[in-house]
């Protein structure tokens, strides 16, 4: 038997607020809330086949924590479309040394979470 991602864990000062922005960006709803913590994920709820995002509240990362970013890809619209809601929505362009030669973005939530804009679209 195999695993499946069932939620991915991301350490932040603002979980109310990176919760509607992911939110707007991904289409999710807030699943739950748990002390400071506030978990979303598509409005089917838990145990589907995507995983949910649980904001969890932190002020200090640890040093040697596991980096994690998240990729995501337009399901209804181009890629240039979707580009221009998550800017609109909060997103900021980020620079971790791209050439300018991919065929994604690099973005970054409104606390500098860096996260990927692929092109592809999911249907």
């Amino acid at each position: 038997m195999a695993c499946r991602i069932s939620e991915l864990v991301l350490d932040c000062r603002d979980p109310e607020a990176l919760a509607e922005f992911w939110c707007a960006a991904l289409g999710f709803v807030v699943l739950g809330r748990d002390g400071d913590d506030v978990e979303i994920g598509p409005r089917e709820g838990f145990g589907g086949p995507q995983p949910t995002l649980v904001l969890s509240r932190s002020d200090d990362p640890r040093p040697g924590k596991l980096p994690l970013h998240i990729d995501v890809s337009p399901t209804d619209r181009d890629q240039e479309a979707e580009l221009e809601r998550l800017l609109a929505a909060g997103a900021r362009h980020a620079d971790v040394g791209q050439t300018g030669e991919e065929s994604w973005y690099v973005l970054a939530d409104p606390e500098g979470n860096e996260f990927c804009l692929l092109r592809k679209r999911l249907t």
